[in-house]
């Protein structure tokens, strides 16, 4: 009996240690895009490509909904194999990210594949590595071309509005891309 009380106590401690590392993981991540939103060019050699000439912006305040919703986003690419914005039943971010509760704007759900919240990586060692990935964003030095540091960075009027964030990260060895990486950032009021 108190070999068994033993295993599932042992069980129970590597899996909660797992899920520790795995939320500190992900709060690196979201300490790091709010450092780099705070001083872009700071961190252009790290990135990979100037981040000179982007304004500074906001700290993103972390939302437990938008997190549910990417954290479900990133398990499901893993456990179903795909990597695209649009799910293999036809939804965008949109419609779950609004289905989780968190309010969009009017005509955000006309188009079932709408997706205007959310950025994807896909390989990388870590959540802050996959974030570094966005930023790069293929070493597009063009920043206007470069839609998930838009995105991330909310350089542009619309991505600029973007308030609170929700980061979710899987690590899957047995999908193609091992890891996944979901970053939505939305609003309440557009």
């Amino acid at each position: 009996m108190i070999k068994a009380f033993l295993l599932v106590l042992t069980i129970l401690l590597i899996s909660q240690t797992s899920f520790y590392s795995q939320n500190e993981a992900v709060k690196e991540a979201f300490l790091y895009l709010n450092k780099v939103r705070a001083n872009p060019s700071l961190y252009s050699k790290e990135v990979g490509v100037s981040l000179s000439g982007i304004e500074a912006r906001q700290a993103l305040k972390w939302n437990d909904t938008l997190a549910k919703v990417a954290q479900t986003k990133a398990e499901d690419l893993a456990k179903n194999n795909y990597f695209d914005h649009v799910d293999p039943k036809g939804y965008g971010l949109n419609y779950y990210v609004a289905k989780a509760g968190y309010k969009l704007p009017d005509g955000w759900l006309d188009e079932p594949s709408a997706n205007y919240v959310e950025s994807l990586a896909a390989g990388s060692a870590n959540p802050k590595a996959s974030i570094i990935q966005l930023l790069n964003d293929n070493d597009e030095p063009v920043h206007d071309k470069a839609g998930h540091r838009v995105h991330l960075l909310g350089i542009d009027e619309f991505f600029g509005k973007g308030v609170d964030v929700g980061i979710g990260w899987v690590n899957n060895p047995n999908s193609e891309y091992q890891t996944y990486l979901v970053v939505v950032i939305a609003r309440h009021n557009w």
